[in-house]
Formats: structure tokens, sequence, C-alpha cells
């Protein structure tokens, strides 16, 4: 595609999302009944895609953690698939009114949220994720101009097949094929309006350093739990254990742990037990290393493993003494995505949920838990740990600006300025 072809091709994704924006939100509602119902209908056909792209990576040597990811069988396919169903059953994110407020007699201004326009989603090799931000799209009225990994690339062409098929054309659907397009994308300031990369840290850094259009996501998720002093030692292992090995290879298991000296002895030989069930690499501290049995997997951790995401059955260990380490530990080695406190102390836990500068600061569960579906946003685009816009798992709203409207009379401002002016009521009105 040459730059003259992808610039027509943006321009059109573009006059595309105004036209879906005209539409109600009953009939975009619709639109997504449709797709789930197609993404149904042609499963096989999905899922052949998928095991040809799972063979290819495999055979290419690519990382376990990667080929979790890329994985759609039957099962994933059919929890996305109720994914979109929810969010076609959320209320509509546009024309909501946020604020109402009489300026003066006959002059009414209201603040009511509005799509953001062109989307430009950069994101792993994880299919499921391009029919969760398809849905959010639709539904918020948005244009989407898609890059998937390319390890992923069948699969990705396979489901916007259907979803063309399905939805005359999906003229305001673009999927890009190659780094070039990319790169054309990030130049069109005025055309997309949001880019949303989902990746390493290096990719998020290229992307923000050669584009001018605002970036929204992250580029870490060095997530930690700080087991404190008064925790319930059955609960810390659960939660941990959990946080780890359900689904290690996403952006919000936990990377490392940090457990106070008081209950390290109690809880550590027990964690680790737990995690040896499921082959968990422990990179453990000097303190921690000496309370649990020195196996192949238990090695010495050095500072770079607590800066470290490792995406696998890998996480780094650390004692400390206090509550105030724990925090500062966190805000120095940590991404400002997703930290948790295990503790039965409430003071314990306000000062953590007041200091911890992060996304989502949770209590006594998991970190899995920090997802859009989860969180009832129907599905996510991505967990942003930006503080504009939008923070933690970014659904429908997150996909929304706002505009002002004003209706008047004939007022004017000379009728507020001077030594007569008229007086402003600025009373807030029910929304």
């Amino acid at each position: 595609m040459d730059e003259n072809d992808r610039t027509r091709d943006f321009k059109a994704v573009r006059k595309a999302a105004t036209k879906l924006s005209l539409l109600t939100d009953d009939v975009r509602s619709a639109m997504l009944l449709d797709m789930a119902r197609a993404f149904e209908l042609n499963s096989s056909r999905i899922i052949k895609a998928n095991v040809e792209d799972m063979e290819a990576a495999a055979h290419s040597g690519v990382q376990d953690a990667l080929l979790h990811r890329l994985k759609l069988d039957e099962a994933k396919l059919a929890g996305a698939i109720e994914g979109v169903k929810a969010v076609a059953g959320l209320p509509c994110p546009v024309g909501r009114v946020r604020e109402r407020r009489l300026l003066d007699e006959g002059l009414v201004l209201e603040k009511v949220s509005y799509p953001i326009g062109v989307i430009g989603m950069i994101f792993e090799a994880r299919p499921d994720a391009l029919i969760q931000i398809v849905s959010l799209a639709i539904k918020s009225a948005n244009g989407i101009i898609l890059k998937g990994g390319r390890e992923a690339h069948r699969t990705n062409a396979a489901l916007v097949e259907v979803i063309r098929e399905t939805l005359d054309g999906a003229p305001f659907l673009m999927l890009l094929s190659s780094h070039e397009d990319v790169d054309a994308m990030l130049k069109m300031e005025g055309d997309v309006d949001l880019i949303i990369p989902r990746g390493s840290n290096a990719f998020v850094r290229h992307v923000m350093d050669n584009t001018h259009i605002p970036v929204m996501g992250h580029a870490d998720g060095i997530c930690s739990i700080y087991v404190d002093r008064s925790a319930d030692i059955d609960l810390a292992v659960k939660v941990i254990v959990d946080s780890k090995v359900q689904y290690p290879a996403a952006c919000n298991a936990v990377e490392t742990v940090l457990v106070h000296e008081a209950v390290a002895a109690r809880l550590l030989p027990r964690l680790k037990s737990s995690l040896d069930a499921y082959g968990v690499m422990i990179h453990a501290d000097d303190r921690s290393r000496a309370l649990m049995a020195d196996d192949a997997l238990v090695t010495s951790a050095v500072e770079d493993d607590f800066h470290t995401e490792y995406l696998s059955l890998q996480m780094a260990l650390k004692v400390v003494d206090s509550l105030d380490e724990a925090i500062e530990h966190i805000a120095s080695h940590g991404s400002h995505h997703t930290d948790a406190i295990i503790t039965s102390d409430d003071l314990a836990r306000r000062r953590f949920f007041d200091e911890v500068d992060s996304a989502d600061v949770f209590c006594n569960c998991s970190t899995r838990f920090a997802d859009g579906f989860r969180f009832g946003l129907g599905a996510e685009v991505g967990i942003s740990t930006s503080k504009m816009h939008a923070r933690g798992p970014v659904g429908l709203d997150g996909l929304t600006t706002t505009k002002w409207l004003l209706e008047g009379h004939g007022q004017i401002v000379a009728d507020y300025s001077g030594r007569d002016a008229r007086r402003f009521i600025h009373e807030d009105l029910p929304l």
C-alpha cells in the first residue's frame, strides 16, 4: 500500500466513523449482537486460522507467554463472544449529559459525552483483544484502526472478514498489515484522534516518541502484592498464587511479592510449596531465601528482578521491615498499574489505598481482577496508567470525550460586562 492509498483509507475510516456516531444506540447494539452470532456461526473457521497461527509461532520458537496470549480455542472464543453480548447490553456512553447548568434565564449549558472519533489500536498477538476492541468501538461510535501482532495475522484476518461480511463491509474498521502502515498512522494527526499501544516498554516508548497524536496506555505491568504483618496467611497464599498462576502472561499478573518480616517465617514455606506445584521460579532476596527450601525453583534476586515484568511463571520476592518500606519499594520499582495489600489492619489498608499511586489499588484480593470485564465495563481496550483522560481498565467511558452545548435566546457577552452588567445565575440543574 503506497502513501496515497493509506491516506485515502484513513480518511475513509474517519468519514465512516462520523456516520456510525449518527446511528442510534439500539442500532449499534444490534450490530454487536449480529457480530456475536456471526462469530458463533464461523467459530470453526476462526479456530482453524488460530491453529495455523499457533503452529507457525511454535515452529518459530516464540516464548510460552506469547503462545498463551495467541491461543483462541473454543472456550476462549466463547468467552469473547459473551463479552460482545455484554457490551451490547451496557448503557449507551454517547450523548450522556454529565453536567447541566443554568447560566442565566434562558441560557442553559450542558456537558455531553461524545465519541473520540478514530482510534488507532496497536495490540499484542492476542486475537480475543481484537474482539473486545471492535465491540467497544462500535458501542461508543468510534472508528477503529487495528494492528495486531504478526503472530496472530491469520486469526485477526479471519475475525475481521467475519465482521465485514456481517456489518456491510464495516467501513469504520481498518486492519493494518505492516510496520509501514503503523508508521503512516502515527503521522495522521487530524484523521486519527487517539493511539492506544499495547506491547513492550520499548514499543510503547517508540509510539510516544514518533507521533503528535495523544497516546493512552501503559508500558509495563510490574504489579506487586504486599503481605502486611496482620495478614491472614491462608488468604495471602491463595491470593498470591491466583495472582501469579491464573494467567501469568497477563499484564495484571503479580510480578513482585513483598512480605513483612513479622510473618515471613510463617508465610514463605507455605507459599513456596503452593507455587512449586505450578513450577514458579522465585527470584528471592537473601532474607526470604533463607526461609525457604533452597532448590532449583529458587534463585538469588538482583536489583533488575524487581524492575522486571516476567509475564511467565517467575516472580521476585523480598522481605521488608515495614509498610513504609513496601510503599517506597512500589513507588520506586513499580509501574503504577495494579498493586495490592493483604492485611486485616484497616489503618494499613487505608494508608496503602491513599499512598500507593497506581491505577488500581486492591486489598485482600487478586491483582487479576484489574480487568474491564471483571470491573463490569463489558470489555476493555487496555489498562491505562496515564493520569489524563482515563486511568485503569479503559472501557466505554474511556472511549468518549465531551463537548459543551450552550443554548440561548440571543444573549450576548456585552450584557454581562461593565458597570450595569447582568449577573450570572450559575445554578446546577438536575441531570
